[in-house]
């Protein structure tokens, strides 16, 4: 879109779908099954009954299919029943940060949905670590979704959200992660699917759309130095895989009650995880007890065959994902080799039948079986639900909350408007569209309002690309240090983009690319007012010399932050929005990318190989900022209003721990019931200007177990008015968030002394029995 009609996009975007919307009927239908309008027969079959239970109505459609459509229904492209009123299905869309067109079952339309919302990529949303926001962002997605579905233009089912964690900065696809931490990459999970999943009369059996928690499990290497995802063996500890990789899916599980499980391309510890029956039917359908479905990554099961090589036929390898619990391949394999697997005696009829029942039981608690769409609940739903200035309004509040201050030497930010007479805006993001979305999940915005937009809607602004593009090969100085020579101020839009950190595509170099570093010096030396370093990026950047340097007086970070990021850099840059985000990983130096082997997935350090250990809860190094880290216009004091100093944990005289010395205890039912005490903090802003504030609750554990240096319990963000202070108020679940992984992979409650963090507060707790 052209950037003149910016202003009134949303209004004009708006009337057209509207009037598109009478028609919709006629132009675009659903895919559904049991209309029984066109077909009254329907009406005595007891699948197409929406008064009785699920699994009455799965039973009954399971009888009446063959063989060959049971095999039908094992893949996305699901074939037509015509004979039972039943159309084609594909159960492939993405809903990452707003719907995508990339996935099979979505598509946009010029004439009636040419574009949806487009959120920030999830590391910036998760930069927040506000729980509402990520619930009301996945709520906006699944009324859009909704609304596409009912015009024919997406399926009900949406693989999201991506919540691997963020183990390495090099990995391309962490931007669609929450980030480095189990518990916040956990939280966003449930909050999100929540969004995504409930409806809005409360039932509980039925869904408004199904997400989907991938990609299970230990997933975070796709292309670094010729090792690649769909080779890739992920070699982890008991322990690493309890406390650090499964945490998020699990919760997506119990808590969220999520439609789907995705399992990865890679191996885990020499096991497809596509083909692994511990990891899918005993712990996804056994342990978790997953009301849902498990899918695989798109041709897993050809991946298992022709990459790991863990079978000799695709008959085997059809056979070994069934047998380990699979019910839904993305790909044709189970639609090619299932009926000879069965024929050769390597798969039985009845995990076929487990599998599809699992499928239809899912569409039934969409409404897929109940008829057509538009005359049921959100049946009203449509073009006109679907870029609203509701949503695009959210797509900017939420990148506001999101972007994190890095520095603001002696309060250069904001700057006032009246005394900018010009701007210079300058670097290779400048001016970036498609960029501020991130990788290839993001679907066609709304519109899009670039920092060059945004900064110009407020000040006159004077505009360098500065380099050739991102990857800064070519620079272009003599204009750029002219603009930046005689502006008042100048704001620096640097980074990366899909070139460099993408799907595929991990770095090498944690560095600013090309020569991005010169042209940031270049510009700063030459300009005669405050310097704004604007990072548009996944993930962290050693930007060491940035920091170091004086003449460089501010610097944000904005993730990539979706259709409205301009806008919403131009609020936080000139004082419109107090800035609350805090970074979500690490920013680790240059020097770990040259030392740390990507393909090490130890998270804890090895004093014996130099490895130094990942993320904030086990790295022992420099670092260029660190996780949770961020600035704000305002100063917030925190103090201790309530906490205990002693936890006792009661166990039955007969126990173990009764006679001898114990450093941890199991952490079991018998032990855990009711452990539980509160935390209060009292806040205050004593700053100028009102705004958000993240408390983050942070705990030191025994050192027993290898366990974290330090680590993430609960967080919660506040808004406070200048001069105000609240209490912010913490329950703490012992056996939950004062435990530990021990070497087994076992979870312990950890005896001692714990020290509980808020800000520059600490507390010490004992715990003991």
């Amino acid at each position: 879109m052209a950037p003149h009609f910016q202003v009134y996009a949303s209004t004009f975007l708006l009337l057209v779908l509207s009037s598109h919307w009478m028609n919709v009927k006629s132009q675009n239908s659903p895919h559904f099954a049991c209309d029984i309008g066109k077909n009254p027969i329907l009406k005595s079959y007891a699948f197409c009954d929406s008064s009785l239970n699920v699994k009455t109505r799965v039973n009954d459609l399971m009888k009446r299919l063959t063989l060959e459509e049971k095999i039908g229904y094992l893949v996305n492209n699901a074939s037509s029943i015509d004979r039972l009123g039943i159309a084609k299905y594909n159960w492939w869309s993405e809903a990452l940060h707003g719907l995508s067109d990339t996935g099979r079952g979505t598509s946009f339309s010029d004439d009636l949905v040419p574009g949806a919302t487009s959120f920030p990529q999830v590391i910036l949303t998760a930069a927040s670590f506000n729980e509402t926001l990520f619930k009301t962002i996945g709520k906006a997605v699944s009324t859009e979704a909704r609304a596409m579905y009912n015009v024919g233009l997406a399926g009900l089912t949406f693989w999201s959200p991506n919540v691997n964690i963020f183990r390495d900065p090099r990995w391309g696809r962490g931007q669609e992660t929450p980030g480095e931490d189990p518990t916040l990459t956990s939280k966003y999970a449930v909050a999100y699917v929540r969004g995504l999943q409930e409806r809005d009369d409360g039932d509980k059996n039925r869904l408004k759309v199904g997400a989907c928690c991938k990609h299970y499990t230990a997933y975070d290497v796709d292309n670094w130095k010729g090792n690649d995802r769909l080779h890739f063996n992920a070699e982890v500890t008991k322990q690493d895989m309890e406390d650090t990789f499964q945490p998020p899916f699990k919760s997506c599980v119990l808590d969220g009650n999520v439609a789907s499980v995705m399992c990865s391309y890679n191996e885990v510890n020499g096991k497809p995880t596509c083909g692994d029956p511990n990891l899918l039917k005993e712990i996804i359908r056994g342990q978790w007890k997953l009301n849902g479905y498990i899918s695989s990554d798109c041709d897993s099961i050809d991946v298992m065959l022709t990459k790991h090589h863990s079978e000799n036929t695709a008959e085997e390898a059809a056979a070994d994902a069934l047998n380990a619990g699979l019910d839904l391949n993305c790909g044709d394999s189970l639609r090619l080799h299932t009926l000879n697997a069965i024929k050769a005696g390597l798969v039985n009829k009845s995990v076929v039948d487990r599998a599809v029942s699992n499928n239809i039981a899912m569409l039934m608690r969409l409404g897929f079986f109940d008829g057509n769409p538009t005359k049921q609940m959100y049946g009203t739903l449509g073009p006109k639900d679907v870029c609203t200035p509701a949503n695009q309004e959210l797509a900017r509040e939420a990148a506001r909350q999101g972007i994190v201050l890095l520095k603001n030497k002696l309060g250069s930010l904001p700057l006032v408007p009246t005394t900018i007479k010009s701007l210079a805006v300058i670097g290779p993001n400048a001016n970036a569209t498609r960029a501020m979305l991130g990788g290839n999940y993001a679907g066609i915005p709304c519109q899009y309002t670039t920092p060059l937009q945004g900064l110009s809607a407020l000040v006159q602004t004077i505009y360098e690309p500065g380099c050739n593009n991102v990857e800064c090969d070519i620079l272009q100085l003599d204009k750029a240090k002219n603009v930046a020579s005689t502006a008042d101020a100048v704001v620096l839009v640097m980074g990366s983009d899909l070139s460099l950190e993408d799907e595929t595509k991990d770095r090498i170099n944690i560095t600013l690319p090309g020569q991005q570093n010169a042209l940031i010096s270049e510009v700063t030396s030459a300009s005669k007012g405050p310097v704004i370093l604007v990072i548009m990026s996944g993930g962290g950047m050693d930007i060491q010399a940035a920091k170091k340097n004086s003449k460089i007086t501010s610097i944000l970070w904005v993730g990539f932050p979706g259709e409205a990021g301009g806008a919403a850099l131009a609020d936080i840059v000139f004082g419109r929005f107090n800035p609350s985000g805090r970074i979500p990983m690490t920013w680790y130096p240059q020097s770990f990318a040259e030392k740390v082997s990507m393909i090490n997935m130890n998270m804890r350090p090895d004093l014996a190989t130099g490895h130094p250990g990942y993320t904030y809860r086990f790295y022992k190094g420099e670092t260029v900022y660190p996780f949770g880290f961020g600035l704000s216009y305002a100063s917030h004091v925190h103090h201790l209003t309530k906490a205990p100093n002693l936890v006792s944990i009661p166990l039955h005289m007969a126990h173990v721990c009764r006679s001898s010395e114990c450093t941890s205890i199991d952490a079991m039912d018998d032990v855990c019931t009711d452990l539980v005490f509160k935390i209060e903090i009292g806040v205050t802003n004593v700053g100028q200007m009102e705004g958000g504030h993240i408390v983050l609750l942070f705990s030191s554990p025994p050192k027993i177990h290898n366990a974290p240096q330090k680590k993430l319990l609960d967080f919660k963000k506040v808004f406070l008015g200048s001069r105000q202070q609240t209490v912010v108020s913490f329950k703490v679940d012992v056996c939950k968030h004062l435990s530990v992984v021990d070497e087994d992979g076992n979870n312990k409650v950890a005896l001692g002394e714990h020290v509980l963090h808020v800000g520059d507060v600490k507390h010490t707790l004992n715990v003991n029995i």
